[in-house]
Protein backbone atom coordinates (compact mmCIF):
# COMPACT_ATOMS: atom_id res chain seq x y z
CA UNK A 1 0.00 0.00 0.00
CA UNK A 2 1.46 2.80 -1.61
CA UNK A 3 1.52 5.67 1.53
CA UNK A 4 0.27 8.86 0.25
CA UNK A 5 1.81 10.61 3.17
CA UNK A 6 2.03 14.23 2.78
CA UNK A 7 5.14 15.85 4.23
CA UNK A 8 4.99 19.84 5.33
CA UNK A 9 7.00 21.56 3.52
CA UNK A 10 9.65 23.75 4.57
CA UNK A 11 8.87 27.43 3.86
CA UNK A 12 11.29 28.75 1.39
CA UNK A 13 14.27 30.48 3.18
CA UNK A 14 13.70 33.91 2.76
CA UNK A 15 16.03 36.07 0.08
CA UNK A 16 17.86 39.00 0.49
CA UNK A 17 15.29 40.68 -1.70
CA UNK A 18 11.80 39.66 0.59
CA UNK A 19 13.31 40.63 4.05
CA UNK A 20 11.78 44.01 4.73
CA UNK A 21 14.42 46.81 5.42
CA UNK A 22 14.45 47.74 8.92
CA UNK A 23 12.83 51.54 9.54
CA UNK A 24 16.09 53.49 9.60
CA UNK A 25 16.14 55.41 12.74
CA UNK A 26 15.80 59.13 10.68
CA UNK A 27 16.27 62.04 12.76
CA UNK A 28 12.53 63.90 13.68
CA UNK A 29 11.80 65.86 11.23
CA UNK A 30 11.47 69.95 12.64
CA UNK A 31 8.50 71.13 13.73
CA UNK A 32 6.96 73.82 12.56
CA UNK A 33 6.81 76.88 14.83
CA UNK A 34 3.55 77.38 16.66
CA UNK A 35 1.92 80.38 15.04
CA UNK A 36 1.96 83.73 17.08
CA UNK A 37 -0.94 84.63 18.06
CA UNK A 38 -1.87 88.21 16.71
CA UNK A 39 -0.76 91.64 18.25
CA UNK A 40 -3.68 93.19 19.76
CA UNK A 41 -4.74 96.15 17.52
CA UNK A 42 -2.95 99.10 19.22
CA UNK A 43 -5.15 102.30 19.86
CA UNK A 44 -4.72 105.42 18.38
CA UNK A 45 -2.72 107.84 20.36
CA UNK A 46 -5.72 110.74 22.15
CA UNK A 47 -5.76 114.22 20.98
CA UNK A 48 -4.86 114.65 24.56
CA UNK A 49 -1.57 112.26 24.28
CA UNK A 50 -0.81 114.04 20.87
CA UNK A 51 -0.90 117.51 22.47
CA UNK A 52 1.29 116.72 25.80
CA UNK A 53 3.46 115.21 22.70
CA UNK A 54 3.86 118.10 21.03
CA UNK A 55 3.84 120.72 24.00
CA UNK A 56 7.08 118.64 25.39
CA UNK A 57 8.45 118.73 21.91
CA UNK A 58 8.46 122.58 21.66
CA UNK A 59 9.50 122.84 25.39
CA UNK A 60 12.71 120.94 24.03
CA UNK A 61 13.04 122.95 20.94
CA UNK A 62 12.70 126.02 22.72
CA UNK A 63 15.44 125.38 26.06
CA UNK A 64 17.85 123.95 23.19
CA UNK A 65 17.20 127.38 21.33
CA UNK A 66 17.59 129.25 24.71
CA UNK A 67 20.70 128.31 25.89
CA UNK A 68 22.13 129.37 23.14
CA UNK A 69 21.83 132.84 24.52
CA UNK A 70 24.39 133.27 26.95
CA UNK A 71 22.79 136.59 28.60
CA UNK A 72 19.82 135.03 28.93
CA UNK A 73 21.52 132.00 30.35
CA UNK A 74 23.42 134.78 33.27
CA UNK A 75 19.43 136.45 33.97
CA UNK A 76 18.38 132.87 34.04
CA UNK A 77 20.91 131.93 36.78
CA UNK A 78 20.62 134.96 38.69
CA UNK A 79 16.68 134.88 39.11
CA UNK A 80 16.90 131.19 39.90
CA UNK A 81 19.59 131.83 42.96
CA UNK A 82 17.20 135.00 43.92
CA UNK A 83 14.35 133.06 43.89
CA UNK A 84 15.52 130.47 45.75
CA UNK A 85 16.77 132.95 48.23
CA UNK A 86 13.45 134.50 48.35
CA UNK A 87 12.00 130.72 49.20
CA UNK A 88 14.25 129.86 51.78
CA UNK A 89 14.42 133.08 53.80
CA UNK A 90 12.23 131.84 56.93
CA UNK A 91 15.24 129.07 57.18
CA UNK A 92 17.71 131.53 56.54
CA UNK A 93 16.75 134.85 58.43
CA UNK A 94 13.65 133.37 60.19
CA UNK A 95 10.58 135.75 60.57
CA UNK A 96 11.74 137.69 63.52
CA UNK A 97 13.95 139.87 61.23
CA UNK A 98 11.62 141.74 60.91
CA UNK A 99 10.53 142.66 64.76
CA UNK A 100 11.61 145.73 65.51
CA UNK A 101 11.63 145.03 69.32
CA UNK A 102 13.35 141.75 68.91
CA UNK A 103 16.25 143.64 67.02
CA UNK A 104 19.98 142.28 67.87
CA UNK A 105 22.03 145.27 67.04
CA UNK A 106 21.86 149.12 67.66
CA UNK A 107 20.52 151.74 64.90
CA UNK A 108 22.61 152.21 61.81
CA UNK A 109 25.76 150.02 62.55
CA UNK A 110 28.04 150.01 59.89
CA UNK A 111 29.04 146.73 57.79
CA UNK A 112 30.82 144.50 59.86
CA UNK A 113 31.70 140.73 60.56
CA UNK A 114 28.02 140.30 62.69
CA UNK A 115 25.66 142.64 60.06
CA UNK A 116 27.51 142.41 56.41
CA UNK A 117 25.46 144.84 55.49
CA UNK A 118 24.73 146.81 58.64
CA UNK A 119 21.73 147.98 60.38
CA UNK A 120 19.00 149.73 59.88
CA UNK A 121 17.83 152.37 61.89
CA UNK A 122 16.20 149.59 64.49
CA UNK A 123 19.13 147.58 64.66
CA UNK A 124 17.56 145.01 62.68
CA UNK A 125 20.10 143.20 60.30
CA UNK A 126 20.07 144.72 56.52
CA UNK A 127 20.61 141.85 55.19
CA UNK A 128 18.09 139.51 56.62
CA UNK A 129 15.77 142.83 55.07
CA UNK A 130 17.38 142.36 52.18
CA UNK A 131 16.84 138.66 51.44
CA UNK A 132 12.93 138.76 53.13
CA UNK A 133 11.63 142.14 51.67
CA UNK A 134 12.79 139.89 48.08
CA UNK A 135 9.54 137.21 48.71
CA UNK A 136 7.15 140.73 48.58
CA UNK A 137 9.45 142.19 45.40
CA UNK A 138 9.31 139.28 43.89
CA UNK A 139 5.80 138.28 44.31
CA UNK A 140 4.32 141.83 43.74
CA UNK A 141 6.30 141.93 40.41
CA UNK A 142 4.68 138.28 39.18
CA UNK A 143 0.94 139.14 39.98
CA UNK A 144 1.21 142.58 38.95
CA UNK A 145 2.96 141.88 35.32
CA UNK A 146 0.35 138.27 35.03
CA UNK A 147 -2.77 140.93 35.67
CA UNK A 148 -1.33 143.69 32.82
CA UNK A 149 -0.87 140.92 30.72
CA UNK A 150 -4.14 139.12 30.98
CA UNK A 151 -5.92 142.50 30.49
CA UNK A 152 -4.02 143.28 27.49
CA UNK A 153 -4.17 139.93 25.69
CA UNK A 154 -8.21 139.75 26.46
CA UNK A 155 -8.38 143.46 25.27
CA UNK A 156 -5.84 142.59 22.62
CA UNK A 157 -7.60 139.64 21.00
CA UNK A 158 -10.92 140.62 21.17
CA UNK A 159 -10.52 143.81 19.63
CA UNK A 160 -8.67 142.43 16.61
CA UNK A 161 -11.00 139.48 16.02
CA UNK A 162 -14.27 141.43 15.94
CA UNK A 163 -12.90 144.26 14.55
CA UNK A 164 -15.07 147.83 13.10
CA UNK A 165 -16.13 150.29 15.17
CA UNK A 166 -16.13 147.97 18.40
CA UNK A 167 -12.41 147.54 17.52
CA UNK A 168 -12.04 151.46 17.16
CA UNK A 169 -13.51 152.18 20.29
CA UNK A 170 -11.94 150.04 21.98
CA UNK A 171 -7.93 151.04 20.86
CA UNK A 172 -9.33 154.61 21.74
CA UNK A 173 -9.71 153.64 24.99
CA UNK A 174 -6.51 152.32 25.17
CA UNK A 175 -4.86 155.00 23.51
CA UNK A 176 -6.17 157.06 26.32
CA UNK A 177 -4.87 154.91 28.75
CA UNK A 178 -1.03 154.33 26.73
CA UNK A 179 -0.26 158.41 26.77
CA UNK A 180 -1.41 158.64 30.23
CA UNK A 181 1.45 158.00 32.84
CA UNK A 182 1.58 155.13 34.40
CA UNK A 183 2.94 155.66 37.31
CA UNK A 184 0.82 158.68 38.03
CA UNK A 185 -2.39 156.91 37.38
CA UNK A 186 -0.89 154.16 39.86
CA UNK A 187 -0.25 156.61 42.41
CA UNK A 188 -3.96 157.74 42.06
CA UNK A 189 -5.66 154.02 42.69
CA UNK A 190 -2.59 153.62 45.18
CA UNK A 191 -3.74 156.93 46.90
CA UNK A 192 -7.57 156.78 47.16
CA UNK A 193 -7.39 152.89 48.19
CA UNK A 194 -6.60 151.13 51.25
CA UNK A 195 -2.66 150.42 51.51
CA UNK A 196 -1.80 146.89 50.99
CA UNK A 197 -0.30 144.39 48.67
CA UNK A 198 -3.04 143.27 46.81
CA UNK A 199 -3.49 147.58 45.96
CA UNK A 200 0.00 147.85 44.50
CA UNK A 201 -0.81 144.68 42.37
CA UNK A 202 -4.07 146.38 40.84
CA UNK A 203 -2.55 149.53 40.61
CA UNK A 204 -0.12 148.33 38.25
CA UNK A 205 -1.98 145.72 36.78
CA UNK A 206 -4.89 148.03 35.47
CA UNK A 207 -2.23 151.06 34.50
CA UNK A 208 0.14 148.88 32.57
CA UNK A 209 -1.46 147.04 29.89
CA UNK A 210 -2.22 148.84 27.07
CA UNK A 211 1.15 148.02 25.21
CA UNK A 212 0.16 144.92 25.68
CA UNK A 213 -2.96 145.04 24.00
CA UNK A 214 -1.75 146.80 20.97
CA UNK A 215 0.66 144.17 20.30
CA UNK A 216 -1.91 141.72 20.66
CA UNK A 217 -4.35 142.90 18.27
CA UNK A 218 -1.90 143.30 15.75
CA UNK A 219 -0.70 139.66 15.87
CA UNK A 220 -4.83 138.66 16.15
CA UNK A 221 -5.25 140.57 12.78
CA UNK A 222 -2.10 138.88 11.26
CA UNK A 223 -3.62 135.51 12.88
CA UNK A 224 -6.69 135.70 11.88
CA UNK A 225 -6.10 136.84 7.46
CA UNK A 226 -4.42 132.82 7.48
CA UNK A 227 -5.97 130.27 5.44
CA UNK A 228 -7.28 127.92 8.22
CA UNK A 229 -9.47 130.87 10.06
CA UNK A 230 -11.35 130.81 7.18
CA UNK A 231 -11.35 126.97 6.94
CA UNK A 232 -12.59 126.96 10.40
CA UNK A 233 -15.65 129.77 10.12
CA UNK A 234 -16.72 127.40 7.10
CA UNK A 235 -16.90 124.58 9.41
CA UNK A 236 -19.18 126.00 11.45
CA UNK A 237 -16.81 127.57 14.59
CA UNK A 238 -17.63 130.33 16.24
CA UNK A 239 -16.11 133.58 18.07
CA UNK A 240 -15.48 132.15 20.95
CA UNK A 241 -13.98 128.68 18.79
CA UNK A 242 -11.62 130.35 17.04
CA UNK A 243 -10.44 133.17 19.34
CA UNK A 244 -9.48 129.78 22.07
CA UNK A 245 -8.66 127.21 19.56
CA UNK A 246 -6.99 128.84 16.92
CA UNK A 247 -5.76 133.09 17.77
CA UNK A 248 -4.75 132.39 21.31
CA UNK A 249 -2.28 129.74 20.76
CA UNK A 250 -0.57 131.73 18.26
CA UNK A 251 -0.27 134.78 20.08
CA UNK A 252 0.77 133.23 23.10
CA UNK A 253 4.54 133.37 22.27
CA UNK A 254 4.14 137.11 22.21
CA UNK A 255 2.43 137.01 25.31
CA UNK A 256 5.13 134.80 27.07
CA UNK A 257 7.80 137.23 26.09
CA UNK A 258 5.57 140.43 27.00
CA UNK A 259 5.03 138.60 30.89
CA UNK A 260 9.08 138.40 30.84
CA UNK A 261 9.59 142.31 30.21
CA UNK A 262 6.59 143.61 32.14
CA UNK A 263 7.85 141.86 35.01
CA UNK A 264 10.70 144.26 35.40
CA UNK A 265 8.95 147.04 34.91
CA UNK A 266 6.38 145.64 37.54
CA UNK A 267 8.87 145.71 40.21
CA UNK A 268 10.27 149.01 39.46
CA UNK A 269 6.77 150.85 40.01
CA UNK A 270 6.64 148.38 43.33
CA UNK A 271 9.63 150.20 44.52
CA UNK A 272 8.35 153.34 43.56
CA UNK A 273 5.43 153.04 45.10
CA UNK A 274 6.73 151.66 48.16
CA UNK A 275 9.42 154.87 47.90
CA UNK A 276 6.75 157.64 47.74
CA UNK A 277 4.75 155.87 51.03
CA UNK A 278 1.94 154.24 49.08
CA UNK A 279 2.92 150.51 49.91
CA UNK A 280 1.61 148.25 52.15
CA UNK A 281 3.58 149.13 56.00
CA UNK A 282 3.37 145.74 57.36
CA UNK A 283 5.33 144.10 55.20
CA UNK A 284 9.15 144.59 53.95
CA UNK A 285 10.02 144.83 50.47
CA UNK A 286 13.03 146.91 49.08
CA UNK A 287 10.92 149.54 48.19
CA UNK A 288 9.86 149.87 51.77
CA UNK A 289 13.34 149.74 52.69
CA UNK A 290 14.30 152.61 50.16
CA UNK A 291 11.43 154.72 51.66
CA UNK A 292 13.05 153.91 55.03
CA UNK A 293 16.39 154.60 54.33
CA UNK A 294 14.86 158.07 53.34
CA UNK A 295 12.93 158.69 56.34
CA UNK A 296 15.66 157.93 58.73
CA UNK A 297 18.22 160.46 56.62
CA UNK A 298 20.38 158.02 55.21
CA UNK A 299 20.66 160.15 52.24
CA UNK A 300 22.14 163.22 54.76
CA UNK A 301 23.62 161.47 56.77
CA UNK A 302 26.01 159.36 54.48
CA UNK A 303 24.09 156.13 55.81
CA UNK A 304 25.37 154.31 52.25
CA UNK A 305 25.40 150.67 53.38
CA UNK A 306 21.33 151.31 53.71
CA UNK A 307 20.59 152.96 50.16
CA UNK A 308 22.74 150.86 48.08
CA UNK A 309 21.72 147.02 49.03
CA UNK A 310 18.19 147.29 47.73
CA UNK A 311 19.00 149.86 45.37
CA UNK A 312 21.47 147.28 43.70
CA UNK A 313 19.02 144.12 44.51
CA UNK A 314 15.79 146.31 42.23
CA UNK A 315 18.73 147.02 39.78
CA UNK A 316 20.11 142.84 39.15
CA UNK A 317 16.21 141.54 39.24
CA UNK A 318 15.21 144.00 36.61
CA UNK A 319 18.29 143.49 34.54
CA UNK A 320 17.70 139.57 35.12
CA UNK A 321 13.98 139.67 34.40
CA UNK A 322 14.87 141.79 31.20
CA UNK A 323 17.82 139.52 29.91
CA UNK A 324 15.41 136.11 30.11
CA UNK A 325 12.54 138.77 28.28
CA UNK A 326 15.09 139.40 25.18
CA UNK A 327 16.21 136.12 25.31
CA UNK A 328 12.80 134.67 25.04
CA UNK A 329 11.70 137.36 22.84
CA UNK A 330 14.59 136.15 20.25
CA UNK A 331 13.63 132.50 20.37
CA UNK A 332 9.98 132.85 19.57
CA UNK A 333 10.86 135.41 17.11
CA UNK A 334 14.53 134.92 15.33
CA UNK A 335 13.67 137.78 12.77
CA UNK A 336 14.16 140.11 15.46
CA UNK A 337 17.70 139.06 15.30
CA UNK A 338 18.58 140.11 19.36
CA UNK A 339 22.44 139.62 20.24
CA UNK A 340 23.85 136.97 21.83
Amino acid sequence: MTSSTTSATPAPEPTPESVPEPLAKSAPEPLEPAPEPPEPARKPPSAASLARQRRKASAVRFWKQYRTHRAGLYGLAGLVLIALLALAAPLLVGADVQSVTKAPGTALESPSAEFPLGTDQFGRSLLGLLIWGARISLLVGLLAAALSVAIGTLVGVVAGHYGGWFSTVVMRITDWFLVMPALVLAIVLATVMSRSMWTVVLAIGVTSWPTTARLVRAQTIAVESRPYIERATALGGGHRHVMTRHVLPNVMPLVLAQTTLGISTAILTEATLAFLGLGDPTVVSWGGMLQDAREAGAVSSGHWWYLAPPGIAIALVALAFTLCGRAVESVLNPKLGVGR
